[in-house]
């Protein structure tokens, strides 16, 4: 195992008054077997800083780190690292283990040796039994999990996920979390995963990297970037709903916006008058769409309590210790 240290990484594509910079100066440090998320919306710059540390886009400033080692000019095969992509690019033609084991025959490793890792990784992903199929064979779950024993059989320093879940339905999205958490917790390799759920960035993460437009907006634990975003797009981004970020709430702070999570207002007696325009019922939850005043306020409420009428008035209050403060010009955090 070994840890990645990005240092000012910046890239760019062209040259000239005519380049175009998509990476801007990213600086983290990431620790041996963690398991890091780098989470973004599509064209925020998360896959082409995976594709730097795989060495699939070169590193136009900066450096990469993998362990003691500058890798900027290391071919992707000396890097000792394993990815796993969106689409499992299995052989048709090969078997399960053939899949798994092509890669070990072509650095030519001794049979017995890859019977043994292919059959460890198997037994890890619960493939065993399905070792003699083709890939046609198999659901698109177990074609995932052939393609993460593909990588778990060459035993690197560094996983790379590119998206892995993406072609896989809700329930096998679940499903196939779990096993990767669960596959972190037996091998401890450092790994990337970079994903545009933020659902998927928060169950699997211990930290993330919120990436906007090249920029990393912040790096923390899922709790750190829940309880204390950085900053209004951080805030926005995570969570489901997000946080409501209001201008003109009242006794908020000149040249504030005032941020407040709609699972943090309580129905009271009195507080913020909220009409109600539509109610949607989620099972254990109901999410209230409103106005307060002339800005729009989503408010979360248990399945205890009943669901207001649209064009009634709503009376919430703020938990004053669930209250965020961001910059009204630049959008950072300013201090409780």
């Amino acid at each position: 195992m070994a840890g990645i240290s990005f240092r000012n990484i910046v890239k760019r594509y062209g040259k000239g008054p005519a380049a175009v910079q998509v990476i801007h100066g990213v600086n983290a440090e990431i620790n041996s077997g963690e398991f890091i998320v780098i989470v973004g919306p599509s064209g925020c710059g998360k896959s082409t800083l995976l594709r730097m540390v795989a060495g699939l886009e070169e590193i136009t400033g900066g450096e990469i780190a993998i362990g003691d080692r500058v890798v900027n000019e290391v071919e992707p095969a000396d890097r000792d690292i394993a990815m796993v992509f969106q689409n499992y690019a299995l052989y048709p033609h090969m078997s399960v283990f053939e899949n798994m084991a092509y890669g070990l025959k072509i650095r030519k490793l001794p049979e017995a040796e890859i019977r043994q890792r292919v059959d460890k990784a198997a037994s890890i992903l619960e493939l065993s039994h399905l070792l003699g199929r083709k890939p046609r064979q198999l659901s698109g779950g177990q074609r995932q999990r052939v393609a993460m024993g593909r990588a778990i059989v060459r035993q690197p320093q560094v996983f790379l996920f590119d998206e892995p879940l993406s072609n896989l339905d809700a329930k096998l999205r679940a499903q196939t979390r779990l096993e990767i958490q669960k596959l972190h917790r037996e091998l401890g390799i450092t790994s990337l995963f970079v994903t545009h759920d933020q659902v998927e960035a928060m169950t699997l993460a211990q930290r993330m990297i919120v990436m906007n437009a090249g920029v990393m907006e912040q790096f923390g634990t899922p709790e750190e970037v829940y309880a204390r975003p950085a900053t209004t797009y951080v805030a926005s981004f995570i969570g489901s709903p997000p946080m409501n970020l209001l201008e003109s709430a009242p006794g908020g702070r000149p040249g504030a916006l005032l941020g407040v999570r709609p699972e943090h207002l309580d129905v009271a007696s009195s507080g913020w008058q909220v009409q109600v325009e539509t109610v949607e019922l989620l099972g254990a939850e109901r999410l209230v769409y409103g106005r307060l005043g002339g800005e729009s306020l989503i408010v979360r409420l248990d399945e205890g309590r009943g669901a207001p009428a649209p064009g009634s008035t709503l009376l919430v209050a703020p938990r004053a210790d669930r209250l965020h403060w961001f910059d009204a010009e630049s959008g950072k955090r300013l201090p409780d």
